[in-house]
């Protein structure tokens, strides 16, 4: 068989093992991350718990980040916020006097004049149900999301460690479309992540050895080349 096509053979089938090597690389990875979906979701669809029964004094909170709760209390109309992506904030004070963040909903600005009307909140003692998540991520907009720090910062009553999104019937019921909520998933483990990234090192080690092999028969072509020519 000539050289080019033995190196030819070679490269190919090397370059099939890396690619199929690359592919369950990144389908681990995807298992993986559906498997975490899921599970935030089914989390999140459990009944609702009591929010200060698993609220320390102390700021402390039980395993209810990612669950449904119930609060009670009454919203603090004059401190609502509406913030850039729809969503309508508002803090709602607790028995203790603590305030629970709470997205009401979200209304869709009006193009070219600002934010539509957006309907007030109910007076009184309310009882609230939303997911409970913990302090969004940092953005570039300031007032794009719901940061316990900043709140702080604009709300002078002491903040529980967390906010509510309310679910779909009581946004509605409010006056609001739903807010979109954002699930929180594991941060992963080292053997998770290690599957993903032990297909990409034996697809790199795959390459590494098909190039040799190449360079290998080529070698060889060249020695029996060189030796046929001598004998010629």
């Amino acid at each position: 068989m000539p050289t080019r096509l033995k190196q030819g053979l070679i490269g190919a089938v090397g370059l099939a093992l890396t690619v199929v090597m690359l592919w369950l690389g990144l389908w681990q990875m995807g298992v993986y991350e559906s498997k975490e979906q899921a599970s935030a979701e089914e989390r999140a669809a459990l009944p609702p718990v009591a929010l200060l029964e698993n609220l320390g004094d102390d700021g402390t909170v039980g395993d209810v980040y990612g669950r449904q709760v119930s609060a009670s209390g009454v919203f603090l109309a004059d401190q609502q916020l509406l913030l850039t992506d729809g969503r309508v904030l508002i803090p709602l004070e607790l028995g203790d006097s603590r305030v629970l963040p709470v997205v009401r909903g979200t209304t869709a600005p009006e193009s070219g004049e600002g934010s539509g009307p957006i309907a007030p909140p109910p007076a009184g003692v309310v009882d609230v149900v939303g997911v409970f998540l913990p302090s969004e991520p940092r953005s570039d907009d300031p007032d794009g999301s719901v940061r316990l720090a900043g709140l702080a910062q604009r709300w002078p009553q002491q903040l529980v460690p967390g906010f509510v999104t309310l679910n779909a019937e009581s946004a509605r019921e409010q006056g609001l479309e739903p807010a979109t909520v954002t699930l929180a998933t594991g941060e992963g483990s080292w053997q998770n992540y290690g599957y993903a990234l032990q297909w990409w090192a034996f697809a790199g080690f795959a390459m590494f050895m098909t190039l040799r092999f190449v360079r290998a028969v080529g070698r060889q072509g060249t020695v029996r080349m060189t030796i046929d020519q001598e004998m010629s």
